[in-house]
């Protein structure tokens, strides 16, 4: 079958901790040191249980097992913390997409790629992606426009491998920046719905949802 071959040949080389099943995933070496690091943790944790609006720092200090006055040696507001979660989270999906977009490969590999492994990033860190993903209209005009102009560069990468796979005759698709828009939202909202006690694996649901992403482009079997 061209879906399966095209999803086991575009995979790309993934960390243990995204490939684990059901593993949450915690990628914040990048934070130091360790206390910015674990209020970071704490209020991804908190603004996914509760809500960004109804979190309070206290709430985020407690969880991280520090005082509130704590919390401010190393962020300013609560809202300077969702917008570093923010962005490292939008980094990292950008990345993902733009190392399966620039592998090797045919368009339909490349898009299998990039599809499989965004949607791994979701289940496996579907905590970290709610707060990422859907807590966005919670920033201020500034931080808000940063993280738009990621979101923007997400999408030219998917665009851009269905741009190529037309021009080169293997996609069919009539509106690219509709179908663009509709894989993004199929692979985000992995994060919604996704429960390690369910019936499949993030590996298994990124193999799933790159098949029919390739169905959705017109690639034949």
């Amino acid at each position: 079958m061209v879906f399966t071959l095209a999803v086991e040949k575009g995979r790309t080389a993934m960390s243990t901790a995204e490939e684990t099943a059901g593993a949450e995933m915690q990628p914040w070496a990048e934070v130091t040191p360790d206390a910015a690091r674990r209020l970071l943790v704490a209020a991804v944790e908190a603004f996914a249980e509760r809500g960004y609006h109804a979190t309070t720092t206290r709430d985020i200090a407690g969880r991280a097992g520090m005082s509130p006055a704590a919390l401010y040696i190393h962020y300013k507001t609560k809202e300077e913390l969702l917008h570093r979660i923010s962005r490292i989270g939008h980094e990292k999906a950008l990345d993902i997409l733009r190392t399966a977009a620039q592998g090797e490969g045919t368009a339909s590999e490349r898009l299998a790629d990039a599809v499989s492994s965004f949607v791994r990033w979701h289940a496996g860190g579907r905590t970290t992606a709610r707060v990422v993903q859907y807590e966005l209209d919670s920033l201020g005009p500034d931080a808000r426009a940063e993280i738009i102009a990621l979101r923007r560069q997400v999408d030219a990468e998917v665009r851009g491998i269905i741009e190529e796979g037309v021009a080169a005759g293997d996609f069919d698709v009539p509106d690219i920046p509709g179908t663009t828009l509709a894989i993004l939202s199929l692979c985000i909202d992995v994060a919604r719905w996704f429960n390690v006690n369910g019936p499949r694996t993030p590996d298994e649901v990124g193999a799933l949802y790159a098949d029919l992403v390739l169905r959705m482009v017109g690639v034949k079997e």
